[in-house]
């Protein structure tokens, strides 16, 4: 039997070297689309705020990213170091999807903190979602997988603040 509160490294303290580590193991898993594999990163209990929705608990965490990527087709996702401490991490990403004919590339905010086995006890989302057209998308990899180590981060595709939007 799996042990679902377990220790996930790396811990708190974070240096900036854990917290890149620790974003990309996040960014690897959402990108899978697989809500039993995302779960396993939050503590039992681990409260959550994505955008008005509160969760709490990897039930209610897994039912929601059920729906989300029910909904949310060809989902590609990229999150970038923000800020780091003892025990938080902040993060900025983007990521696209299609609901129905529509593409959207979603951009957002997150803040996490850990427990001391490394796994995250609170996450807060904030995102908000401009519709592009197909021809718009920047997030072109193969949807069945992570984002290919060549392709750029948030940096090398464009945001908001350089006007490319």
């Amino acid at each position: 039997m799996i042990d679902l509160e377990t220790t996930r490294p790396p811990c708190p303290p974070f240096t900036e070297a854990a917290a890149l580590q620790k974003i990309r193991a996040a960014e690897d898993a959402w990108n899978s689309r697989d809500p039993d594999r995302v779960i396993l990163a939050y503590t039992l209990d681990s409260e959550w705020r994505n955008r008005g929705e509160f969760l709490r608990g990897r039930a209610e965490i897994a039912e929601f990213l059920t729906r989300k990527w029910a909904r949310e087709q060809d989902y590609r996702l990229i999150k970038e170091l923000w800020a780091f401490g003892e025990t938080r991490i902040a993060v900025r990403f983007q990521y696209e999807c299609r609901i129905g004919e529509q593409w959207y590339r979603c951009y957002g905010n997150e803040q996490w903190e850990f427990a001391e086995n490394g796994l995250m006890r609170r996450r807060e989302a904030s995102i908000n979602d401009v519709a592009i057209s197909p021809c718009d998308r920047r997030f072109l990899w193969d949807a069945t997988g992570p984002r290919p180590l060549n392709h750029p981060g948030l940096n090398g595709v464009g945001s908001p603040a350089q006007g490319n939007d």
